[in-house]
This record gives C-alpha cells, sequence and structure tokens, in this order.
C-alpha cells in the first residue's frame, strides 16, 4: 500500500487508514506496478499505467540501469542499497531529482530519516519494510511532523516580576535558527510562549543562532509529535519542533542541553479573560515573539502582546486529553 504524505510518500505492508491510498503491487491491475522487468515496465507506460521501477545497486555497475530506467520515465524509482546507504542515494538524487520521484527502500527509523534528508532535498519517499511497530510509528511521526502545522493566538503582557534564582535549560540543537523561530514553552500545556532562539546580535555577547534559552527545567515544550514533555527531559539526540511565528514548524535534534542556575522572571498574560505564564531567564538576550518581531523579557512591559500556542483540555503524560479537567496556576 502507498500512503501519499506531503512532501514524500511512504510504501509500508501495515494497514494505515485509507486516506488518499494507493495499491503498489506486482501484479497487473493495481494502481502503481512494481517491476524491474523493461519489457513490463515499458508495457506498463503503453497503458498508461504508474510505474515504480526498482533498482538494487551493488556497486556502479549497477548505476547504468538507473540511465536504462530513466529512459522510461517511470513514475518511481524504487531503490535499494544494501550495502552502502548514503552515496549512492547522495549520486541518485543529484541525477534524477524531477526526473521521476526517488523512494528508498529502508528497514528502519533511522534508515528512512537519513533517506528522506540525503542532500537536504531528500529521496521523495521511503518504502518501509520492518515488523517493528515502534520504528513503524516512529516513521510515520517523521512524516507527518514536516507538514504539521500550529495555530498561534496573541496574548496581552498582564505582568512582569522578577523571581529568585533558578535552573533554566538551554537547548543547543544542529541546525541554524531563523527570525521568529523558537521552541514553544511554558508553565502551563494548555498556553506554550513562543521563545525566540538567540539569532540577534548583542552588544555583550555573540549570537548563538542555534540556540533556544527555553526556561526552567519544569516548563513544558512542544514536541514533534504533538506531545508535551518537560524540559529536564530532553537529551542529545533527541528531536525538539521549531515554530516559527507563522506557525510553521520543522523537527530538528538536539546537539546538547545546557542546565545552569540563572535569575528567572515571570511572565503573566491573558487571551480573553484566561490567565497564563511563563517562566524564562531574566536576561537580553531572551526574547519572545511577537506578530511583527520579538522583544527581549527584560523589556516586555504590560499591554505588550506576544504570540502563543492554546489549547482547551489537559495532558496525560505528555498526550492530550480533550476532555480532562486540569488547573494549573
Amino acid at each position: 500500500m502507498v500512503e501519499e504524505a506531503k512532501p514524500h510518500t511512504v510504501l509500508t505492508d501495515v494497514k494505515l487508514p485509507p486516506v488518499n491510498s494507493k495499491i503498489a503491487s506486482r501484479l497487473e491491475g493495481t494502481d502503481i506496478l512494481v517491476t524491474s522487468n523493461f519489457d513490463h515496465a515499458s508495457s506498463a507506460r503503453k497503458n498508461r499505467t504508474p510505474i515504480a521501477f526498482e533498482v538494487t545497486i551493488g556497486d556502479r555497475k549497477d548505476l547504468e540501469r538507473i540511465s536504462q530506467a530513466l529512459e522510461l520515465r517511470p513514475d518511481y524509482l524504487l531503490i535499494n542499497c544494501p550495502n552502502w546507504k548514503i552515496i549512492p542515494l547522495e549520486n541518485l538524487i543529484a541525477e534524477t531529482k524531477g526526473r521521476s520521484k526517488i523512494l528508498a527502500r529502508t528497514t528502519s527509523f533511522d534508515e528512512s530519516r537519513a533517506a528522506l534528508s540525503t542532500l537536504e532535498l531528500g529521496a521523495d519517499g521511503i518504502a518501509l519494510a520492518s515488523h517493528d511497530t515502534d520504528e513503524i510509528l516512529k516513521t510515520r511521526d517523521l512524516i507527518l511532523g514536516e507538514s504539521f502545522e500550529i495555530s498561534l493566538s496573541t496574548a496581552q503582557v498582564t505582568a512582569v516580576k522578577q523571581i529568585g534564582m533558578g535552573a533554566r535549560v538551554c537547548v543547543d540543537t544542529i541546525e541554524i535558527l531563523g527570525e521568529g523561530e523558537g521552541l514553544l514553552t511554558g508553565s502551563s500545556s494548555q498556553a506554550l510562549f513562543l521563545v525566540e532562539g538567540e539569532i540577534h546580535l548583542n552588544a555583550h555577547v555573540n549570537s548563538r543562532p542555534f540556540r533556544v534559552n527555553a526556561g526552567p527545567v519544569s516548563s513544558y515544550v512542544l514536541s514533534p509529535n504533538g506531545k508535551t514533555r518537560y524540559l529536564s527531559e530532553l537529551t542529545a539526540g533527541e528531536s525538539v519542533l521549531l515554530t516559527n511565528r507563522m506557525g510553521r514548524t520543522r523537527s530538528v535534534d538536539v546537539a546538547r542541553i545546557k542546565i545552569e542556575r540563572r535569575p528567572m522572571i515571570l511572565v503573566e498574560a491573558s487571551i480573553g479573560n484566561r490567565k497564563i505564564t511563563t517562566i524564562v531567564q531574566n536576561a537580553e538576550t531572551v526574547r519572545l515573539v511577537t506578530r511583527d518581531g520579538s522583544k527581549p523579557v527584560s523589556e516586555i512591559k504590560p499591554g505588550d502582546e506576544v504570540l502563543v500556542r492554546s489549547e482547551e483540555g489537559g495532558r496525560h503524560f505528555g498526550t492530550k486529553v480533550a476532555d480532562e479537567m486540569v488547573i494549573e496556576r
């Protein structure tokens, strides 16, 4: 079964909801013909049947079959690299991008993630063959996360209060953050503030465009799978969800977590009659994102407006429970 997913396509033997799904098989009469036979592919092309031409790459000689296959203008190239995973795929992406959709055969989440990100462009999809449910679900979340969008609301700051020292968490990623991009964190899972990455120049310290000074260890942070976690739980190699002011997101990996004691500040805001709060380090480099920019928490005052993600209901171990009543103060 092929599950169409933007921007990638997934082949899997697991039964998923039949949303925009197509059947891919070596049998005639299916939506997509999977074949490694040039005659069969040529016949299917004449009948206007979509083709997934399968090629196993063991050495450079096998690359010649790719050139021959491209002459048939297949809809998909289903690539199996049993020995080398990255280099052949890099070469194929460079050669075939735009001429045919590349689907890489994978057996795990790690292989799938590598295939979808090779040469930045990534393969157009993966053909996942795994009996491990966890691996399949992680791969599903990886692909769904790429098109994950978040609705952000405007909250009006009502009070700002300097509080004591606390253990704050800097999340250093393996990426470079853009303007207006950061992590959604807060004191309540029902209202997360968008904290911008340290991308701005400062007269006192250099910028750290890979970093989000996210808040105290007890704060919630929104994860790529839509669940919340505590900042204290994050470790190197895990994924976090970056969000920009437009609500567009991307999943990136953590390079390191830095926990240090620093002076903290409490920001209280409101959405209508609802009161929400967050705590962050009291520093010029920590900024909350607004509709048209961002503002250091050291300069924020009542009346300012900041961007938040607001939701109803509670959460149980990070999973949303819509009808649960939770009071967090």
